[in-house]
């Protein structure tokens, strides 16, 4: 199982290529490329977070995701930016029923602007630079303490914002993973986390990549109805579909 796991992680990773998550919006970054031409990401980019701005927008972009489509996250996101409420000063002072309005994109909007609000006050009271030195099941603890913070939530915020090793664990992963054979398709959250936590290297990056190319090979591949073709880990499966 472990060299499985491990195995599947080199296959994805040769078929797609590191995915740098997690997507950013905000102000184009200078790039460059291989000949040294500087170049403009786009508006939504992807990679580490470069400062607390960043990071507290990876933190609204977990709560945004719940039970949506990132196209829908990014819809939402935009005209918070564009009201100076990727802040977690702002927004923690802006009425429920304004971000309610702003994120209508993202679904379930007056739950998730509540939520917002929530998370705002958490990095408030506790400082980034604080959550930042905060060891990783720590912070975890405290963060699912928070109204509205599952664990996939919780995970996503420690991984992707707080750059710390806790692996996230979703639909997509159950889905391959179960057709793998490696786990059951109504496998616990906790059991399946752990499970790779135990069985790839612990390291941030590793994480991060694992998770973003399970993302990107369920959606070309291991969809509800999966496509088969073309599939490079198509002949593991436990059985056929």
């Amino acid at each position: 199982m472990v060299q499985k796991i491990r195995e599947i992680y080199r296959i994805l990773m040769k078929e797609y290529g590191p995915q740098g998550w997690w997507p950013l919006s905000g102000k184009p970054r200078t790039v460059r490329c291989e000949k040294g031409k500087a170049l403009h990401a786009p508006k939504h980019h992807n990679g580490p977070p470069i400062n607390d701005q960043d990071r507290f927008e990876i933190m609204v972009g977990a709560i945004l995701t719940q039970n949506t489509a990132w196209t829908n996250v990014e819809k939402a996101i935009e005209p918070l930016g564009k009201n100076n409420l990727l802040d977690y000063h702002k927004l923690q002072k802006a009425p429920v029923h304004k971000i309610a309005a702003l994120i209508r994109s993202a679904g379930y909007y007056n739950q998730k602007a509540a939520r917002l609000r929530t998370i705002s006050e958490f990095v408030k009271t506790h400082g980034m630079k604080s959550l930042l030195k905060m060891e990783t099941e720590k912070l975890r603890t405290i963060l699912l303490e928070l109204n509205g913070v599952g664990p996939e939530t919780a995970d996503s915020i420690i991984l992707y914002a707080f750059e710390k090793p806790s692996f996230v664990i979703d639909a997509y992963t159950r889905r391959i993973f179960s057709r793998l054979g490696i786990c059951k398709k109504d496998a616990p959250y906790k059991d399946l986390r752990q499970l790779f936590m135990k069985n790839i290297r612990k390291d941030v990056k590793v994480y991060q990549e694992y998770h973003a190319l399970i993302v990107k090979h369920a959606k070309r591949h291991d969809r509800t109805k999966p496509e088969c073709t073309g599939c490079k880990i198509a002949d593991k499966c436990a059985k056929s579909y």
